[in-house]
Parts: C-alpha cells; structure tokens; sequence
C-alpha cells in the first residue's frame, strides 16, 4: 500500500478561531489507517481542538479537512472525564450510541457484551458508576466509544486524572485492543512516556496558536509489553520527543 492509499485523513491549512483568540493556524496533519498518532504539546495550543475538529463537533475557520473516500468514518470519542450516566447501570451507558442509532437491546447486547469483554468489565454490566474506581470509569467511557466499531477512536488525554499505576495499566490494555482492530487512533496526552509507549507517531505541536513543528516516528516493535519501558529504546525515544518539546518553547 503506498502512502497515498494509506491516508486515512488530511487536514491542509486548517485554522480554527475562538472570537478573537486564535487556536489553530494553518494545521497540517495527516492520519494514516491502523496507526496510533499522539498530539502532544504545550496547555492550550490546540490539541483539544483538532479532536474536536476531526469529529465534526466544530468546524475550521479555514483549510481543508478531507477523509478518504469523501465521508468521515465511523468515529469513537473518549473525553477527559467519563461522563457516565449516573442513574444507568454499565451496560446501559455503553448501550447508549447504539440505543442513540435506534437499535434495540436484543439486537445490540452482543455487541455491549463484546466491548465489555474487550475492556475487562464483563463481571461488572449490572454496576453503577459510583460503585467503579476512576480506571474502571474510564474502561467504561472506552467501550461506549468502541461498541460502535469506530474506524477512528478520538482521545482526549483519558488518563491524565488517574494515579500512574493505573494509567500504565489502562496503556496495557487500551494498546491490545488496539492491536487486536483496525482500529486508527488519534490520543491528545500531556505525557511523554505515554505517547512513546502507545504511539507509532507522536506529532508535536507548537505554542498557540496550534501547529505541528516536529513529527516523530516511534519504530519500535509490536506489541509493545511492560519491559519495553525500562529499554535503552524507550529512553531514546523518550529524549527525543522531550528535546522536540523543548524546541517548541522557541518556535513563531
């Protein structure tokens, strides 16, 4: 497959303004299918706002967004906060996007079932979010967004309020599920280690107004287990991404 044909979305030019506050100037970023690209950058320069842009939820000032084939995907979004029904049990929350297409309950359960099981929560459908830990939460929020099937899975730093042991462990997991679909993700992290773990590119954006100034590519072996953390492969990468985010303290 060439590079052209592996293009899964193009965004040329695109800026994205806020009353008088520019966001995102003249943005060009590229998503290629099955690949797990990381936006990571300095508060406040966009990285938000490229998901959102990606999604539909806004539209660009100006530039250009195109998807192959001419129509946006199927696409899964996860936030920053879980934002579980609190009244709904798990299996109703993650019910809810198919429930939203009109579909019944005997015809979707196998596939609520399905993304439970993906995300280790297949022991607790009948719990209520008061009664999940903030990982568990987060699991939850993740089967909502892929029991739709999404071609395209939108993150928006979904691990950052959580304590380190847990945030490695939901890595783990969220770089299987990856793994074991097509799957292209799109993860918005304020965490170096993170992105080098979980990514196949990390793009890196500059102070806001939001651009790309460096792309790295994370040429590591897959899949990616625990031990590769601790590898002089990591610590590479790791120093490189942290050397280009330095370098966008002095980037116009």
């Amino acid at each position: 497959m060439s590079a052209a044909e592996a293009r899964l979305l193009t965004l040329r030019g695109v800026s994205r303004r806020f009353a008088d506050a520019p966001a995102l100037e003249a943005l060009d970023l590229d998503l290629r299918r099955g690949e797990f690209l990381s936006l990571i950058g300095p508060s406040g320069c966009g990285k938000s706002t490229a998901l959102r842009l990606i999604a539909g939820l806004i539209a660009p000032t100006s530039g250009a967004i195109e998807w192959a084939g001419g129509a946006r995907p199927e696409i899964g979004f996860v936030f920053q906060t879980p934002t579980l029904m609190p009244w709904a049990d798990v299996r109703t929350n993650v019910f809810l996007p198919l429930r939203l297409e009109g579909r019944s309950w005997r015809k979707a359960r196998a596939r609520v079932e399905a993304a439970l099981e993906r995300v280790g929560l297949a022991d607790r459908a009948r719990a209520y979010p008061r009664e999940l830990s903030g990982g568990m939460a987060m699991r939850v929020s993740i089967a909502r967004a892929l029991v739709s099937e999404p071609s395209v899975l939108l993150m928006d730093e979904p691990f950052a309020a959580l304590d380190e042991i847990t945030r490695f462990r939901l890595n783990d997991d969220l770089a299987r599920i990856v793994r074991d679909s097509a799957t292209s993700v799109v993860f918005v992290t304020h965490s170096i280690f993170e992105s080098v773990y979980l990514s196949s590119r990390v793009a890196v954006f500059s102070q806001a107004p939001g651009r790309i100034v460096e792309t790295l590519a994370i040429d590591a072996p897959q899949p990616r287990d625990p031990d590769f953390r601790l590898s002089p492969l990591f610590s590479l990468y790791a120093r490189r991404l942290a050397d280009a985010l330095n370098r966008t303290e002095g980037a116009p």
